[in-house]
């Protein structure tokens, strides 16, 4: 037990090593494998994290207890009390448990993302809390050889952190000084920001991709939210929609023109780029747009830039009225500038399923030879995919995101 106990220790230590690696926004990773698929091997490996140090703990306690025939609640005594480093892995474990629990999704629904965020801050507690029991009393650590190596891998991935997530946004500012240009107003329900700054074409920004924004104001400054770029960069302007239903949201449309503004990005593989095109995109140049709710500002970027046979774009956006109906100007003249056709698809989920197999063969006869794009809630994304595909659209060519982190 006590072996068993060391080992899941060892791979608690070297699983959370991954679990950060995967969620460094290393762009490589970000473009290539894409910020949704990073994520849910995030979570995943989160939950073997705390399962094995749970195990770990455990196992220990109790192949001690057997050892030194004591009972297991006065052995947790003498290992916590007496043993170096032990109290301050202890706390760990608490820590990891509770971003463990915080990050279930029934918890997070109930947590603002501003909340999750700070939590998931803990982590980084918890590994400093853990290294030092991991060579104190660790029996895999009395080799120094080891211990150069396992310190070495810490080292690596606490580098690219601090150098993607902390030193690399605060370089971009310094290079591009990125400030709020205007913030417009798109019924009592959405709100565009427009961000400026210097030689933004740097950046290599793509429509469909996303940075994780951090407005520098009392109420914005502590977190960093992702939101999709809603137009094609222009010049040295970027531009993002959002819905202000949170309160983070909702806090963007009193920003004032100057807010200095912190930039992650791009991040993200939602992009019409042909080198990401599948062979089905390149022969029939069919393209089908789908925007749920506040979903449409990606696809809107799409519908500017796609490649596409002339009339070879089909959009469908769907809304509970028109009122809800976000950049439906700049969707029409893009539109006619592009001979695409537009379907809006209004009313609430209750009052029937727009989205249907059924109704998207009678939207799209020629379905299967599109290329599609999806972007909206992801329970209702990924039914959309499963129906694609049942109607015979190839995997490879169904594209989404998610964006819930």
């Amino acid at each position: 037990m006590t072996n068993a106990g060391r080992l899941t220790g060892l791979l608690a230590g070297y699983a959370i090593l991954v679990v950060l690696a995967l969620m460094a926004r290393v762009p490589a990773l970000e473009r290539g494998v894409g910020s949704d698929r990073l994520a849910r091997w995030h979570a995943a490996g989160g939950r073997y994290v705390v399962s094995l140090a749970l195990a770990h703990t455990l196992l220990i306690i109790w192949g001690y207890a057997v050892t030194a025939h004591a009972d297991v609640v006065s052995q947790t005594t003498t290992l916590v009390l007496t043993y170096p480093d032990v109290l301050m892995a202890t706390v760990a474990v608490g820590l990891l448990v509770l971003v463990g629990v915080t990050s279930a999704r029934a918890a997070r629904k109930r947590l603002r993302y501003e909340t999750w965020h700070l939590l998931h801050l803990y982590t980084y507690l918890a590994i400093a809390l853990t290294f030092a029991h991991e060579f104190r009393t660790g029996a895999d650590f009395t080799d120094v050889r080891v211990r150069v190596l396992w310190l070495g891998l810490y080292v690596m991935v606490g580098a690219t952190l601090l150098w993607y997530r902390v030193l690399t946004p605060l370089i971009n500012y310094a290079r591009h000084t990125l400030r709020v240009v205007a913030v417009v107003a798109h019924g009592p329900a959405a709100v565009s920001v427009i961000v400026g700054g210097r030689n933004l074409a740097r950046l290599r920004a793509r429509p469909g991709q996303f940075f994780r924004w951090r407005f520098l104001t009392r109420d914005l400054a502590g977190a960093a939210n992702p939101y999709s770029l809603s137009a094609t960069p222009y010049g040295d302007q970027l531009r993002i929609t959002v819905r202000t239903a949170g309160t983070h949201s909702a806090a963007l449309a009193r920003l004032r023109p100057g807010t200095r503004v912190l930039a992650e990005g791009p991040y993200g593989a939602f992009t019409a780029d042909v080198e990401h095109r599948s062979a089905l995109g390149r022969r029939s140049g069919k393209v089908l747009l789908i925007g749920v709710g506040i979903g449409i500002t990606p696809v809107r970027a799409l519908l500017e830039s796609a490649p596409a046979a002339p009339g070879g774009i089909t959009v469908l956006y769907r809304a509970r009225s028109a009122g809800d109906l976000v950049l439906r100007d700049e969707i029409d003249h893009l539109a006619a500038v592009r001979g695409a056709r537009v379907h809006y698809l209004l009313g609430r989920r209750e009052e029937g399923d727009h989205l249907s197999p059924q109704q998207l063969r009678r939207l799209v006869p020629d379905l299967a030879a599109h290329e599609v794009y999806l972007c909206g809630p992801d329970e209702l994304v990924a039914t959309l995919a499963r129906d694609l595909r049942r109607a015979g659209v190839a995997r490879a060519g169904i594209h989404f995101e998610s964006f819930v982190f």
